[in-house]
Formats: structure tokens, C-alpha cells, sequence
């Protein structure tokens, strides 16, 4: 069986299953944040129940819409409130803390072998650490908090093998975007995606996190790594911090692994040394090209932040971009930690210094620009760059402006261009790229719903 029948199989008390199968499995941990957690517990009300089915298991997070900005989030979050009250969540993280994809793993809620389901779409971030994870949707969220089961079909499985090794200046974010660019936004659609092969041992935890977060864009039900040791690292790093308490240490000797004669879908081969920073182009995560096919596109922001790029690594690898170095004065640099740990180590080693001296403007620990929630909204014919997840029409704003997606490296090195520019001129030269060489009159601005940048 490949990873996700595994889980599937163990989750719904069954030996054996195979793809296309339909299941009821057991619910190992469930989560719900303020977008749709008032909603989901207005069900539950409304159908005469008084407590969820585990409350270890269930956790709440306020995030999206942080601080609310409007008086209709801030009675939403009241709402929220007085239901966690009455339903006697232990598991709540209040506005402020950070996003639920950075929170869960932070804090040890999630681990290897687990089934996990959120009301967000990329629950999916969460199979970095060896975990069945997958977003739904608030009526079945309803009905796992009061049952503590859903029904699942069996996925097929798709396999990535990394081999090689990356080039300086190229994250990982850079490579699931040439994956999606390569194999398109359906790839795996209601199928499962397993990260493998030779070279997946060089790809830290926070990686790994950016690399399933984004296993959605191509449809996935679930992303997965394997657990290995770069995890069993990470987890006991938890241990050691004391984060871990209780029932989480009863998943800590859980190994998932796939069978050596697991079936598949399809097995590709990721070259990572011929991979170098990407940029998925408006309006559509699949539409990617290598940055310099983009490079010179004037830009008016830069966002570093969401719970795909939110993280000390990408904080880091931003601020060793722009150590030295201004803001371009025509671009607004905006930064959000994912939690408000990472926004304070990375205090304690001066990274948001560096950050702040270079003129970004630091928001609080949530989801803030990446969803059009409030903190760096576009105008009409604006462009923005960002290390977040989606670029659709209307994501950050105006159904006119434009978003382009990249790794933390390229947004730092374009918020200096003042244009989409490539991280490793920046550093070879050591001095800011040339001027931008077109998309500077407002009449070279494009705006289509098709493959158009």
C-alpha cells in the first residue's frame, strides 16, 4: 500500500484497502479557524449537540482575520469565542498566535500516521510530517466534531522522486512551483501526492511544510513525506521543548512508510540541479516560467508571509537578500510571520531587524494580504509579488490587479528591483538590478483570466 492507504486502512480498522474504495475512518485530529468555525459550530448547535467528540483532538485558531478589521469580523470572532466557551475547547489559539498550518505542527498537535481534516484548503501542509492530512468543508466538519469519523474515498497516489541536489539561491517553494508548472493545477486531483526518492532527505521540515501546503494547487487530496529522520529530528525537538504533552507522544513511534510494491498512478522524476527560481504568472498557479522569462515586470508590493512561506527558514533567507539593502521606493514590502514564535526568534536573531532597516513594515502573526483579508489590499492595475499560495483574480483586492507568486529570495530581490527580478544577478553583482524594462506604462498592463502575464 502507498502512504495514504496505509493511513486510510489503519484509520477505518481495516487490514487492506485499495484505491477507489470508499471508507468510514476514524478522525485522529480536526481543526477550524475563524473563517468557518462560528459556522461549524452553529450546526452542531442547531442539531442539538453539546460537545465534540474528543477534545484533545480538536483544535480552533483565530488567524485569518487578525486583528478583525471590520466590525463584522470582530463580532464573528465573539461569536467564535463564546462557542469554544460553551463547548469547553482546550485547543484554542486566540488572534494573534499565529496560522493554524504553522500552529498545528508547532505545537505538536500533528504526527506521523495521523488523519487529519481542517475547514482550509491546505490542511494539506500538514503531511509533511508523515500525516493523511485534507481540508473540508463546514458540514462535514459538523459531522466529524460530533462523530469523530468521515467517510473518504481511497486515492490513487502519484509519486515525485527528488533527486539532485538544488543550486544556490533556489528554495524549495521554487520547486513545487515548477512541479505545478510542469504537470499542471489537475494533476492530482482527489489523488495523493507522495514527495520520495533520493534527495528527499535534504528537505528540511519547514520545506517540506511549503512543499505539501501547495500539494492543493495541483489538486491533491493529501501531500506526504514520508517520516524519516530529518522528522523524527524535528518532533523531538518538540519533546525536548516541552510542547508535547500527553496523547501526543502515544503517535511519537508511529512509522508510516509505503510498501516497496506500493502501486502507483504515476512515478515522475524531479531534476533539482536544472531547476532554478520560478514564478507562477497571473492569475494561475500552474502558469509558471523561470524568472527570467518574467524578470523587468514592474511591481508596487512585496509580500514575504501565509503558511506556505511564513517561516523562520523563509524570514532568514529573505533578510540575507536584503542585509545591506533598500526597499525599492516605488514598492511596499510587507512581512508576516506564520506564528508568533517565529516573529520572535526571529527577533532574537535579528532577522526582523534586518527586514525592518530595509524597509519592510511588519504585520502580525496570521494570514493577513495572502487571502485579501486586510494588511497590503491591491488597487486596480497594482502588481504584487508574494512567496503565498494563490494568485487568483480578486485574491489580494481588485479583480484588476495582478499577483505572482515566488520564494522568499525572489520577492526580497524584487522588493529592491522595484520589478520581478532574479535573486542570483542580485547576488552576483551585489548591487540592484537594472531598471525595470517593461510593464511601466499603465497600456503594457494585461488583465486576463487566461495564460496571459
Amino acid at each position: 500500500m502507498t502512504l495514504a492507504e496505509k493511513i486510510l486502512a489503519r484509520a477505518s480498522g481495516r487490514d487492506r484497502v485499495v484505491a477507489g474504495e470508499f471508507v468510514v475512518a476514524t478522525v485522529d485530529l480536526a481543526m477550524t479557524h475563524d473563517i468557518f468555525a462560528a459556522q461549524v459550530f452553529d450546526h452542531l448547535v442547531d442539531a442539538g449537540i453539546t460537545q465534540v467528540f474528543d477534545q484533545e483532538h480538536t483544535v480552533v485558531v483565530m488567524d485569518h482575520l487578525v486583528p478583525p478589521s471590520t466590525e463584522a469580523a470582530a463580532e464573528q470572532h465573539k461569536r467564535i469565542r463564546e462557542h469554544v466557551a460553551g463547548f469547553g475547547i482546550q485547543n484554542f489559539y486566540e488572534a494573534g498566535n499565529g496560522i493554524c498550518h504553522q500552529l498545528l505542527p508547532e505545537r505538536g498537535h500533528v504526527w506521523p500516521g495521523m488523519l487529519v481534516v481542517g475547514t482550509d484548503s491546505h490542511t494539506t501542509t500538514h503531511g509533511a510530517l508523515g500525516a493523511a492530512s485534507t481540508g473540508i468543508g463546514t458540514s462535514e466538519m459538523a459531522y466529524a466534531l460530533a462523530t469523530g469519523t468521515l467517510w473518504f474515498r481511497v486515492p490513487e497516489t502519484i509519486r515525485f522522486d527528488l533527486e539532485g541536489s538544488l543550486d544556490e539561491h533556489v528554495s524549495w517553494k521554487d520547486v513545487v512551483l515548477w512541479i505545478a508548472g510542469r504537470f499542471g493545477s489537475d494533476v492530482a486531483q482527489y489523488r495523493s501526492i507522495e514527495f520520495a526518492g533520493p534527495s528527499a532527505s535534504q528537505v528540511s521540515v519547514s520545506s517540506r511544510l511549503t512543499i505539501c501546503n501547495m500539494a492543493v494547487e495541483m489538486g491533491a487530496k493529501f501531500g506526504m513525506f514520508a517520516p524519516d529522520e530529518v522528522t523524527a529530528e524535528y518532533l523531538a525537538g518538540l519533546e525536548h521543548s516541552g510542547v508535547v504533552q500527553g496523547w501526543q507522544r502515544r503517535y511519537a513511534e508511529k512509522r508510516v512508510e509505503a510498501d516497496p510494491d506500493a502501486s502507483y498512478l504515476a512515478v515522475h522524476k524531479v531534476p533539482l540541479s536544472e531547476i532554478g527560481p520560478q514564478v507562477a504568472l497571473p492569475h494561475e498557479v500552474d502558469h509558471v516560467v523561470p524568472v527570467g522569462e518574467a524578470a523587468g515586470t514592474m511591481i508596487q508590493q512585496a509580500f514575504i508571509g501565509s503558511c506556505t512561506n511564513g517561516r523562520l527558514e523563509d524570514l532568514a533567507a529573505a533578510a540575507a537578500v536584503l542585509k545591506g539593502r533598500q526597499v525599492h521606493p516605488r514598492v511596499r514590502l510587507i512581512v508576516a510571520p506564520a506564528s508568533r514564535w517565529i516573529f520572535q526568534e526571529a527577533l532574537r536573531q535579528g532577522v526582523i531587524q534586518v527586514l525592518a532597516d530595509a524597509g519592510a513594515s511588519v504585520l502580525p502573526a496570521g494570514c493577513g494580504p495572502c487571502f485579501g483579508g486586510h494588511g497590503g489590499l491591491l488597487a486596480a492595475g497594482e502588481r504584487c509579488i508574494g512567496t503565498h499560495n494563490r494568485n487568483f483574480i480578486g485574491r489580494m483586492g481588485s479583480a484588476r490587479a495582478e499577483i505572482f507568486l515566488a520564494s522568499p529570495e525572489t520577492v526580497a530581490a524584487s522588493a529592491v528591483a522595484g520589478h520581478i527580478a532574479d535573486p542570483r544577478e542580485l547576488a552576483r553583482t551585489n548591487t540592484p538590478p537594472a531598471a525595470p524594462t517593461r510593464g511601466t506604462r499603465e497600456e503594457d498592463i494585461v488583465y486576463a483570466t487566461s495564460h496571459q502575464g
